[in-house]
């Protein structure tokens, strides 16, 4: 049973290594990779992290309908292509997304019953700030950023399938590894 699995949370709240730990276990998920006009950032590659744009490039697909998802963020555009979605729909495999809670409502209302919408939440914002300090990566801005992004994400999580706490990064993700199991086998009550 092919599925749109996709994975939002606030930054800091560990999605990405949630997901990256689904890949390993799920032969038959692909992670989709995003399209973006933003400068590639230290080693990334194009096809790798992102397929990399011109502007006029990615707003020729806008005009011509070939993403499933796009949004303009910080001056810049990211996407994910219906290709990408199609082609892993043809060879009988799920895609695994891991966006933010924008492009999630957007699949959603796209593809509805193929999507299962999960949401990774910290257990406070206090412990998110705790991760993100404790991360070093950010200046305070870019922090105060986030959390206030974070706290618009996670009102928003009613309109998610399933909301993990991730208090324990073990038990997170046996849940999210078990939910994620039910749906690809097709036995889910969605």
């Amino acid at each position: 049973m092919t599925q749109l699995i996709v994975v939002s949370a606030p930054s800091g709240a560990g999605k990405t290594t949630l997901c990256n730990r689904l890949l390993s276990d799920f032969p038959q998920l692909t992670l989709s990779i995003s399209s973006t006009t933003r400068a590639p950032r230290g080693q990334e590659q194009d096809g790798r992290e992102y397929f990399f744009l011109a502007k006029d490039d990615f707003e020729e697909r806008i005009r011509s309908d070939r993403f499933a998802e796009w949004a303009l963020v910080h001056g810049n555009y990211y996407g994910t292509s219906k290709e990408v979605i199609e082609s892993a729909f043809a060879e009988g495999r799920s895609v695994l997304f891991d966006i933010d809670v924008q492009g999630a409502a957007i699949l959603r209302k796209t593809y509805g019953k193929d999507c299962f919408l999960v949401f990774i939440s910290p257990p406070s914002v206090e412990a998110l700030e705790a991760r993100l300090r404790k991360r070093a990566t950010d200046n305070e801005e870019t922090i105060q950023r986030r959390l206030k992004n974070a706290r618009a994400e996670m009102a928003r999580t009613g309109e998610f399938d399933l909301v993990i706490i991730n208090d324990d990064l073990e038990r997170a993700y046996l849940e999210l590894k078990n939910a994620v199991n039910q749906r690809l086998s097709g036995s889910n009550g969605c």
